[in-house]
């Protein structure tokens, strides 16, 4: 079908009106071979391929767009179980069906628009997928992209959700104080480690756990972090925390749930403050779920509140305008990890579970 539209073109030859040409495209996308009830593994995805015709149907407002980057995030592995609670309270977590494309986060190109709001070659970030090609019904859940400037892979990660989760999570949930005591689990994260130069930048004493000693130089040597630990290493997290912090935690934000929770709301404060973002200690392991001391949370009268990034959309606009300037000002220090390929987003995806990535992780599918 190529080699017919490029003779066409070529020759100038005329195309008679019961004549239709139609490109179309071999479409690669990921699937799950069915639901996943513990750690994913790579025999748990599918790398398929389908034939894509690159055409909307007259009257309609539809999209193709072509994937170019598309972040790599924990809480789809809940939308991948049989069941997850989680699935009650956004349409965000909604179930992924077996052998069916899987949607993502992520910035792309319009192919072909039905959509007058959208035209051919411009760049959009939003719902996307797990392939090279999506098909977008009246182009839900995405906008136009304006890159500023920046990389393409930053409206994935820094400006992306992932970035307005931290900044909504410490400055609204957490509503810090200069000179309080901040400390950020899965500091070295997407989130986490925005979590943590926000806090220093707003004047903070912060610590951070990661999962190894790699991580740690980044978080002290890179980002600024007062320190940092490998809680791998520490058999006595509470204590951990007594040596770190022997004033007392003003502020957790937590990303992995589980032992590190209870060992947080041990050591802090009166009125100290806890934003639960994510649990990823507990999405693969239901055995590894924890819950503080509720004494210390009534008598030292602890706030723990979970939140959505969805909550916070209004906030999005001044978000990106402080990112941007802390950007170009060298303030803040992107943090990304990119793999190459469709192919390689089971792995980038599975490696998020056993802490391979340091950063933001992101799946570059096609570089235009």
């Amino acid at each position: 079908m190529y080699q017919l539209t490029y003779l066409l073109y070529k020759h100038q030859w005329h195309i008679p009106p019961s004549m239709k040409v139609t490109m179309e495209v071999n479409n690669r996308y990921i699937t799950i071979k069915t639901h996943i009830e513990g750690a994913p593994k790579e025999s748990d995805f599918e790398l398929k391929n389908a034939a894509l015709a690159l055409s909307i149907e007259a009257g309609s407002n539809d999209l193709i767009v072509k994937t170019l980057y598309v972040s790599i995030d924990p809480y789809q592995i809940n939308r991948m179980k049989s069941y997850s609670s989680s699935r009650k309270a956004t349409v965000a977590a909604a179930p992924i069906t077996p052998g069916e494309a899987i949607d993502g986060y992520g910035v792309a190109k319009i192919v072909v628009s039905g959509n007058p709001e959208f035209q051919k070659d411009e760049l959009v970030v939003g719902f996307v997928g797990w392939g090279e090609y999506k098909l977008v019904k009246g182009g839900d859940r995405l906008r136009k992209l304006d890159p500023m400037g920046f990389p393409l892979s930053h409206h994935t990660g820094i400006f992306g959700y992932g970035g307005l989760t931290a900044y909504s999570g410490f400055f609204e949930i957490c509503k810090p104080r200069k000179g309080e005591k901040v400390f950020v689990s899965g500091a070295s994260g997407s989130v986490g480690n925005l979590v943590g130069q926000f806090a220093k930048l707003f004047g903070c004493y912060v610590v951070g756990s990661v999962g190894n000693n790699k991580k740690v130089a980044v978080l002290k040597e890179k980002l600024g972090f007062d320190d940092a630990f490998n809680y791998k290493e520490e058999p006595d997290l509470k204590a951990t925390l007594r040596r770190y912090f022997p004033d007392g935690i003003d502020v957790y934000f937590d990303n992995v749930g589980g032992d590190m929770l209870e060992a947080a709301v041990a050591n802090m404060n009166l009125f100290g403050r806890v934003a639960a973002c994510g649990a990823i200690s507990e999405y693969t392991n239901a055995s590894k779920r924890a819950s503080p001391n509720m004494l210390d949370v009534v008598y030292k009268r602890i706030k723990i509140q979970g939140f959505l990034v969805s909550d916070h959309i209004n906030l999005y606009a001044d978000f990106v305008s402080t990112i941007g300037d802390h950007l170009r000002n060298g303030k803040i220090q992107p943090l990304e990890d990119i793999s190459n390929g469709v192919e390689s987003i089971p792995s980038a995806f599975i490696g998020l579970f056993q802490g391979d990535n340091i950063g933001k992780k992101i799946v570059c599918v096609a570089e235009d």
